[in-house]
């Protein structure tokens, strides 16, 4: 995020300062020239937005095995918060036609978590990894972009099914919100093969257009990340990372094989996390600033 916040200061510094003439600051009586205003205008141009994440993305592109995989294991850890922060409002607050809408303000504690934690996710590498890799174009770096995900995913996976373990198999929640995280878990399981995909698209979008958004958002990122994750919970949209947790969680409960969770949520939600993601946010991003960069 460090990184994000200077690239955008640079870019800012580049081009967006700029002098309103039409505001002044009047002369005294020793007659002194008015003052022009300084404005300075914090919108980044969208050729500027996709070279700060470009850059990101080739740091994390040549990244090493191990920092890639540690922080790809912290996430998946992190983002098991979503699911126990849910639980706990779910299990807390009274049954009303306006509970979900409440409750699911908890799905934002995992991504805050993670997002400004800079832990690797793989949902953000959808976007953030793909730009530079779509800018040059070589296969070479495809393959490098493919190693990457495949780092990250598989470290996501084994953080979420250590947490998923652990809430499971250890107590730490109380029957409550045990009972509560059940719940909403067997909710996540009710969608058809057919509907994670869809609900894993606009996943993929939101979540890539909220790494578009950072950038831009300097002193907001609490807001924006919020906003936009509530987003996902509130309509009920699918992500590949946080529902393995409760996909794995239904596993170590006995509720749900392993087939199923494997065929049923997560290739499904992975494809259209992709696809929202990658297929047409980044194509679309890409195809808006080509003849710019």
């Amino acid at each position: 995020m460090n990184d994000k916040k200077e690239d955008a200061e640079e870019l800012l510094g580049q081009e967006a300062e700029k002098v309103d003439l039409d505001h002044e600051v009047e002369g005294d009586e020793a007659g002194r020239e008015p003052v022009p205003v300084v404005i300075k205008h914090k919108r980044l141009r969208a050729a500027s937005v996709f070279d700060i994440i470009r850059r990101e993305g080739d740091k994390e592109l040549i990244r090493t095995f191990h920092a890639l995989f540690w922080s790809g294991i912290a996430a998946g850890l992190s983002i098991g918060f979503s699911v126990v922060a849910e639980g706990i409002l779910s299990a807390r607050l009274p049954d009303a036609p306006w509970k979900p809408l409440v409750d699911n303000l908890g799905y934002s504690v995992g991504f805050l978590i993670v997002i400004l934690g800079r832990q690797q996710l793989f949902t953000e590498n959808t976007l953030t990894a793909v730009l530079p890799a779509m800018q040059r174009g070589k296969a070479v770096w495809w393959f490098v972009l493919l190693r990457l995900w495949l780092i990250v995913l598989t470290a996501n996976v084994i953080g979420c099914a250590l947490f998923a373990a652990f809430i499971s198999t250890s107590g730490v929640l109380g029957a409550d919100v045990h009972a509560a995280v059940i719940q909403l878990s067997e909710h996540m399981m009710q969608k058809s093969p057919h509907e994670m995909f869809l609900a894993g698209i606009v996943a993929g979008w939101l979540i890539a257009a909220l790494v578009w958004m950072l950038p831009s958002s300097e002193g907001s990122e609490f807001i924006v990340i919020t906003l936009m994750t509530y987003l996902i919970a509130a309509g009920d949209f699918t992500h590949v990372i946080a529902g393995s947790v409760e996909a794995l969680f239904l596993v170590f409960e006995g509720r749900l094989d392993l087939a199923s969770a494997a065929f049923s949520f997560f290739v499904p939600t992975l494809l259209g996390n992709v696809t929202g993601g990658t297929v047409l946010f980044s194509v679309i991003a890409y195809a808006q600033v080509r003849d710019e960069i």
